[in-house]
């Protein structure tokens, strides 16, 4: 009867009898350690330092304990909360509880707060050493003071953007989960954009050019602004990083039948000419603060937030972004959004 009760239980667990011996383990557990654990002595099995001291505590005193486990599964490491408490005469169930996810997310927390002090310390720290300098050696020096003023203004601007994308990048995690209702035609959003980018095109000496099918469906489910907000990020870097007197072309296709999203949807794709990205670079493109080039992205003003701003606004609208890029022949960006 224990043994049916522990076996429908969906977190590993572990029986060890007063003899020391494992007298039962259910599925997850085997999942987790191997198959096999029955009949043995539980040092054998559960190697840990922490977690046999954990057991050997509880047989001798009776008291619970915790502890943590830790185990490999491919590439990733797992954590465990691992309760050892008594069961029944002088028996130890050892419960295990994942707590991997937790980790990773104050790992991320971690993360966040360190990039975001990095971001902010290089600027802050420009702006004060020039301030000292304005009211020290450079006080009445008129060359010095309008060449610093603009270095300032600069890096005052860079503050600027990058707490706006932080604002951002809050406002469109936390509506994530709430899915669009407005019917949106895709081509009327796409014109806007091209429209408003149309001078930093010209400034880069960018043919920038928009190719869709009259007959296209291009209604979707979608918020207007948001999708602006995509667009002019992705058409925005095509132009930047896609080449100097290059070509960035947009065009809309609808599917009757997207895989990916199991009905039908409309690709808005973004294509540019420029030296492409490496593979190896492509599958953290949207991570927060990931830049190929550091140094070319802060001289652009990019933050190191618009791709993760793209991804969680396309996330909101039940969407898919694909990135596919060849060294040296360009980048293309994919937009799927489910069509209206």
């Amino acid at each position: 009867m224990v043994q049916t009760l522990l076996s429908a239980v969906p977190i590993p667990l572990v029986l060890i009898g007063s003899d020391e011996y494992i007298e039962f383990a259910n599925v997850p557990a085997s999942e987790l350690f191997g198959t096999g654990l029955q009949g043995r002595h539980f040092s054998s099995a559960l190697r840990q330092p922490a977690l046999l001291e954990a057991i050997e505590s509880v047989l001798s005193n009776g008291k619970h304990v915790i502890s943590r486990y830790q185990s490999n599964v491919g590439d990733q490491i797992a954590l465990y909360d691992v309760t050892c408490a008594k069961a029944g005469g002088s028996k130890v169930l050892v419960s295990f509880e994942d707590v991997s996810p937790l980790h990773e997310a104050g790992q991320m927390r971690s993360d966040f707060v360190a990039n975001v002090s990095h971001e902010l310390r290089s600027p802050l720290t420009a702006l004060l050493g020039f301030i000292e300098t304005l009211r020290g050696p450079a006080k009445d020096d008129s060359a010095a003071r309008d060449r610093f003023l603009e270095i300032m203004e600069r890096e005052a601007s860079r503050m600027s953007r990058l707490v706006r994308d932080l604002l951002t990048l809050s406002k469109v995690e936390s509506e994530e989960r709430v899915r669009p209702n407005k019917s949106i035609d895709v081509a009327q959003v796409l014109k806007t954009c091209i429209q408003s980018l149309k001078p930093l095109a010209s400034d880069s000496e960018v043919a920038l050019c928009m190719h869709v099918d009259d007959q296209v469906n291009c209604n979707v489910q979608g918020d207007a602004d948001q999708l602006q907000q995509v667009f002019i990020n992705l058409i925005e870097n095509s132009i930047k990083y896609g080449g100097l007197k290059g070509n960035v072309s947009v065009s809309i296709k609808y599917f009757p039948h997207e895989p990916s999203l199991r009905g039908p949807a409309v690709h808005i794709g973004i294509a540019d000419k420029g030296e492409g990205i490496a593979q190896i670079h492509i599958p953290r493109l949207t991570e927060r603060f990931y830049r190929i080039d550091s140094h070319r992205s802060r001289e652009m003003g990019g933050t190191g937030l618009g791709l993760a701003i793209v991804k969680h606004i396309v996330n909101r609208h039940r969407g898919r972004l694909k990135i596919s890029s060849v060294k040296g022949q360009g980048s293309t960006f994919t937009v799927i959004l489910p069509a209206a």
